[in-house]
């Protein structure tokens, strides 16, 4: 397996993070990607650790969502002392960095939600980078609206440098966009995380991604533009909804893994 294929834990909330840490060994994954919903349940974060020490598996990130009960307009504080825990988190299982959905705008108009999102962060940043973690906000699809505020990779780049921060390209919601290209070299310099999946034409429900290689996404061509212009990371397939569950975590995340190897063995990564 490519030492860059990273493994996300989504598909995988119905399970022990131990068993998913197992699985990542099993089929020779060595980084996986651990999200705050589950290891802030009882006894997921020392499971977690134990498990990451027994199998050489690492974290490679940690998926936090930010504000989102209730939103970035009405928020009280909680999501900056919720992504303080986080850090603390990603500190104790080792993992480089974190990657955040913002939530919600509420009322407010994009630049002030975007500004709402820097002040929250501000107090987190200086912890984040005492303690070696990475903050990174992410571009996700706009049928995400009600938790997110940044969709195109030229938004979520503006949004990274308003908050201080760095950037996760998840090159599902961003494939079709014009100047592609151009889009991921302006985010280069921030990015710290590329996540890969695929889409189906024709999917409408939401999330429905799909294992890499089923579907319309130009990875290759993409993948290869990543690495020319520079991106030396971790490649985290983020897999979920009815086509993953329907083939089965395992079995879908296993074809995926494959696939984002040899993909990566034969651009020379």
């Amino acid at each position: 397996m490519h030492p860059r294929v990273c493994l996300h834990q989504v598909a995988f909330m119905a399970e022990p993070t131990a068993a998913f840490v197992a699985f990542c060994r099993d089929i020779e994954v060595g980084h996986c990607t651990l999200v705050t919903p589950k290891l802030g349940q009882p006894g997921e974060l020392e499971a977690a650790r134990s498990a990451l020490a027994e199998t050489g598996v690492k974290a490679g990130c940690i998926n936090h969502p930010f504000a989102m009960r209730p939103d970035l307009e009405r928020d009280s504080g909680d999501a900056t002392a919720g992504l303080l825990q986080a850090i603390d988190m990603a500190a104790d299982l080792g993992a480089p960095s974190i990657y955040l959905v913002t939530g919600g705008r509420g009322g407010l108009s994009w630049e002030a939600a975007a500004a709402r999102f820097a002040d929250l962060i501000a107090p987190c940043r200086e912890a984040a980078q005492k303690k070696g973690v990475a903050l990174l906000v992410e571009n996700a699809s706009a049928l995400n609206v009600d938790i997110h505020i940044a969709h195109t990779l030229p938004d979520t780049t503006r949004l990274a440098r308003v908050a201080g921060i760095g950037v996760c390209i998840d090159i599902q919601p961003c494939w079709m966009e014009a100047g592609l290209r151009e889009n991921i070299a302006a985010a280069m310099p921030l990015t710290g995380l590329v996540q890969v999946s695929d889409y189906v034409l024709g999917d409408r429900t939401a999330p429905n991604r799909a294992v890499p290689g089923d579907g319309a996404v130009p990875l290759e061509r993409i993948i290869g533009d990543i690495l020319e212009l520079g991106y030396g990371g971790l490649f985290d397939l983020e897999l979920v909804g009815p086509r993953i569950e329907e083939e089965g975590a395992r079995a879908a995340s296993e074809r995926a893994a494959d696939y984002l190897s040899n993909l990566l063995t034969k651009l020379g990564a």
